[in-house]
């Protein structure tokens, strides 16, 4: 597979998730992950999940998403922005960079994740 193709696939299942069941996403951060959430930072998959849960029900739209090859030839940076809606609230605009890596031959881990919302636009 492509980096694109790797990330439309990774991006689709992250936010189809994270809309239906939170929990699914366990697996695809590791010890070595960092999560910087509004400006706080999140490492490893137990303290990830907790601020991703402690975020409640939450519906994502993606509206655009751009993918570079990393300096590392192993790994994917993604830059997302769509919307979400939080709790049924009113939707907010969002961005969201991503970098996986391999693992091995078609399988990656988050290893960055910087999510912010965008206030003003």
């Amino acid at each position: 597979m492509s980096a694109e193709e790797v990330a439309k696939a990774f991006v689709q299942h992250y936010y189809q998730t994270f809309n239906t069941n939170v929990d699914g996403l366990a697996g695809l951060y590791s010890a070595q992950s960092m999560l910087t959430f509004e400006g706080q930072q999140f490492q490893g998959t137990e303290a990830i999940m907790a601020k991703l849960k402690g975020v409640g029900q939450v519906k994502h739209t993606v509206k655009g998403m751009d993918i570079q090859p990393s300096a590392n030839a192993n790994a994917i940076v993604i830059f997302v922005t769509g919307s979400v809606q939080i709790g049924g609230e009113n939707p907010l605009h969002f961005c969201e960079f991503f970098q996986l890596v391999s693992t091995g031959p078609g399988a990656y881990y988050v290893h960055n994740d910087v999510f912010r919302l965008n206030y003003g636009l």
